[in-house]
């Protein structure tokens, strides 16, 4: 623990034990609503000022952290810069070291940061060359191999990396192709933790909330193309609501300290129904809107991978980990044995420690340490369906904190389209969860539960559903068996296995240092500079600016949609974007080919994900690149043929392998929530119908 991280928990102790004694108090004035409501009133402002006072105090021990290398970090790549290739990457994991990597790209980035340190009139450092560490011997291997492409493996190789540690990353399947591109999209700490803490008197619980309002505000300025700050909706059916929410919301602004986005908020009645017009009107005493932050969540995956790249790290896509390698009397883990999934080739890679960071599928990297091992991981489903976005307020969401079953639910913009969820049921794991028709029924009712009458919420409005398994965790060093890891869990084992499990994506950094620091402490690693990630911007974020898609539409004659996704997908990497972009051959709009009328996803899109980004499959690109099935199933479903014509041509495809990959697409689109009977016309169908079927639809719609 951190000293500022020390003193905070200790001054908030006393005001969370007087938290303890007010709600005791109030329990005796009886267990109406209105009497119950007061009691919870006083409780939270008994732990008010202290908690203002301790996060004023942990922001002024935060600025005293600072690295004075972060200077030299944080930068924008070349424009020229490009990543080295799959193939490279999997050549420098054969070898166990990224000096195959050290190309012109790895000098040109030198440079600059040499000229970045001569403008400011301070001589480069031997520090500032650790930012592509020189060339070593290959005989030492990888400081860390990390195992798992989600949002804790990339923070953790982001992590490493900036640390000038030498680190390779491997996925069996694609970068957030599990849990980590099927969140809600926000970044928060969560008002419903908060609301466990002050009921139940949980002080994790509120530990926890307040380490996630810390990493909020560091998740959007490190990628803030990719994130935003989102004002939700509470609305309040009783008159009594209304104080209770807001002091809660209050509360939650409060532990944010000067983290905190903007001030929560009263709106009446009539406000409310402005704002949110399809709200249910019956019995509706005004609403709370409070500020949360939202996130593109597998893009941000990616960004943070090309990030680590950018400052070192090797990463391998579709890449398994098959064995475990032990070496020495005491049958240490001295690296692994992997398998390229594109080419079925199997080769051993030698690292000092190997980290298990793959979420809901750790158990599996576990029992190759050690079969014994009982499981850790009690999955959790958090099914979403997305609707049109006329739905909802394009800039507002909406939270119901009490539904049918005492869960929450969230209605949020997203992407031009409505986001509803989420669940929490009991799963199995597997790679692609379906969702299940009954989790949707449940999302649809509790939606038309808020909705006004005049609003008609059906089946055929969702657009597209997917489930994301949430890792539960059990520490197995813990004395009780039962319990549960509420946050996350970082375990060693006997022969050297590093497991991080649990958390979420506002966490992902956090989760990543400590991982790292255990790791340096534990193994004796001997990084270069302590941990700087809560300064370091990741890439596409130095240039850009909220309004650069202006400059985009002005300079390449693009829709204004296409523009703006453009600017807030891939920040000022969109630049090379549309350095590839396709003329329309018309007057207006002048360049961007788009894949689908309904979206605003283009065709260099495609070229630029195979080229810059490691899309090699065709669910690399409908899925996490693009978040077109997240969005829209149908416009996917059209769009597929098209995508993977641009695929094949990239990746030298014949037609067997693009009808292969039709029908892999096909398969995936099940697990976004395209319906049972729209799923047996397609499942059938050829490529070559497909492409037929969609240019006779365009051709007849152009009439």
């Amino acid at each position: 623990m951190c000293n500022s991280e020390y003193r905070f928990t200790n001054m908030f102790r006393p005001s969370f034990r007087a938290l303890k004694q007010a709600q005791s108090a109030a329990s005796g004035t009886g267990s109406s609503g209105f009497r119950g409501s007061a009691g919870r009133l006083a409780a939270l402002g008994a732990v008010a000022l202290t908690s203002a006072y301790a996060a004023y105090t942990l922001k002024l021990s935060q600025h005293e952290e600072v690295h004075g290398d972060v200077a030299t970090l944080d930068v924008r790549p070349d424009k020229l810069w490009t990543p080295p290739t799959r193939e490279q990457m999997i050549e420098a994991l054969k070898r166990s070291s990224s000096n195959i990597l050290r190309s012109d790209g790895d000098a040109a980035q030198r440079s600059l940061l040499r000229q970045q340190h001569e403008a400011v009139g301070v001589a480069p450092s031997p520090e500032v060359a650790q930012v592509y560490p020189a060339e070593s011997n290959d005989e030492e291997g990888f400081d860390l191999l990390v195992v798992g492409g989600g949002a804790t493996g990339a923070g953790i190789a982001m992590d490493a990396a900036t640390r000038g540690l030498k680190v390779a990353i491997v996925e069996r399947d694609d970068y957030s192709a599990g849990t980590s591109s099927k969140s809600t999209k926000l970044v928060h700490g969560g008002v419903r933790y908060l609301q466990k803490a002050v009921m139940q008197l949980d002080y994790e619980q509120y530990k926890m909330v307040r380490e996630a309002l810390a990493e909020r505000k560091t998740f959007l300025h490190t990628a803030p193309y990719l994130s935003n700050p989102l004002p939700i909706m509470i609305p309040a059916y009783s008159w009594w609501k209304l104080p209770y929410y807001f002091a809660g919301t209050k509360l939650y602004d409060i532990i944010a300290g000067s983290e905190n986005m903007y001030s929560s908020y009263i709106m009446t009645r009539s406000k409310a129904l402005e704002a949110f017009p399809m709200l249910r009107t019956k019995g509706l005493a005004g609403a709370v809107v409070y500020y949360d932050g939202q996130q593109n969540d597998s893009r941000m995956n990616v960004a943070l991978v090309l990030s680590a790249i950018m400052h070192g790290a090797v990463a391998a896509n579709h890449t398994e980990v098959v064995a475990l390698n032990k070496a020495g009397p005491n049958s240490q883990i001295s690296g692994a044995r992997l398998r390229d999934r594109l080419s079925g080739d199997e080769f051993d890679v030698r690292a000092k420690v190997v980290i298990n960071a793959t979420g809901p599928f750790c158990d599996s990297i576990r029992k190759m340490d050690d079969p014994s091992q009982p499981d850790i991981v009690a999955p959790s489903s958090g099914v979403h369906i997305t609707f049109p976005g006329y739905f909802s307020p394009r800039h507002m969401g909406l939270l119901d904190p009490a539904t049918s079953d005492g869960r929450v639910i969230f209605f949020l913009p997203w992407q031009g389209s409505t986001i509803a969820g989420t669940t929490d049921t009991a799963a199995k794991v597997e790679p692609h969860p379906i969702p299940g028709e009954r989790e949707i029924q449940w999302i649809l009712e509790e939606v038309r539960n808020y909705l006004n009458d005049d609003v008609k919420v059906t089946r055929s409005d969702v657009q597209s559903a997917w489930s994301g398994l949430r890792p539960l965790v059990k520490d197995p060093a813990a004395k009780d068996t039962q319990s549960l890891v509420r946050n996350h869990m970082i375990n060693i084992s006997d022969s050297g296995l590093l497991t991080i499990s649990g958390g979420k994506w506002t966490t992902y950094r956090e989760m990543a240092e400590q991982t790292v620091d255990r790791a340096v402490e534990h193994f004796g690693l001997k990084p270069v500079r302590p941990c700087v990630t809560r300064h370091v911007r990741l890439i596409g974020s130095h240039d850009w600016s909220p309004t650069m898609y202006v400059r985009l539409l002005q300079e390449y004659g693009l829709d204004t949609d296409v523009a703006h996704h453009l600017s807030t997908t891939y920040g000022d990497r969109a630049w090379s974007v549309c350095e590839i972009i396709e003329a329309t051959g018309k007057r207006y709009p002048r360049h961007g080919v788009r894949l689908d009328a309904h979206l605003p996803y283009i065709e260099a899109e495609v070229r630029y994900a195979t080229r810059m980004e490691y899309a090699t499959k065709i669910a690399d690109f409908i899925g996490r690149r693009s978040r077109m099935s997240f969005l829209n199933t149908e416009a996917t479903i059209e769009a597929l043929p098209r995508v993977i014509d641009i695929m094949g041509e990239e990746l030298n495809w014949n037609e067997s392998r693009r009808q292969l990959e039709f029908e892999e697409g096909i398969a995936f689109l099940a697990s976004m929530g395209v319906h049972p009977d729209r799923l047996k016309q397609i499942s059938n169908i050829p490529l070559s119908e497909a492409r037929r079927w969609k240019d006779t639809r365009i051709h007849t719609e152009t009439q």
